[in-house]
């Protein structure tokens, strides 16, 4: 099992940034992949990013790259989203998640098994 605790959502005007932060801990070592997801009130959670855990391999939606930079410290056990440029529509519910199987890939939520609380990043205009 992988506990997530993510933090740094806040509110921020149109154009402004935040750091998203997601401590894992527990059986680590068996992470492939972390990943970021967001959820728009009444719609279904979305990719935004992952990141392969021992490679640095990174993946984005279309509509952050650019702007939104995934990262991750190992020693820490910490992985990051840094959101540059934010507009309004970035307005959700932001996941962390973390993967413990090879499949991980499809950037689909039920291929990353562990999930954190989520933190609420509020864009204004």
């Amino acid at each position: 099992q992988v506990q997530l605790v993510e933090s740094g959502g806040g509110l921020v005007q149109a154009g402004g940034s935040l750091r998203l932060s997601c401590v894992a801990s527990g059986r680590t070592f068996s992470v492939y992949a972390m990943g970021w997801f967001r959820q728009f009130p009444g719609k279904e959670r979305e990719f935004v990013a992952a990141i392969s855990w021992y490679s640095d391999s990174t993946y984005y939606v279309d509509s952050v790259k650019g702007r939104f930079t995934i990262s991750r410290d190992i020693a820490k056990n910490t992985v990051y989203l840094q959101m540059n440029s934010l507009k309004p529509e970035a307005t959700a519910l932001y996941s962390c998640a973390a993967a413990r199987r090879t499949g991980w890939r499809t950037l689909q939520s039920a291929d990353f098994d562990s999930w954190g609380q989520g933190t609420q990043v509020t864009v204004s205009s």
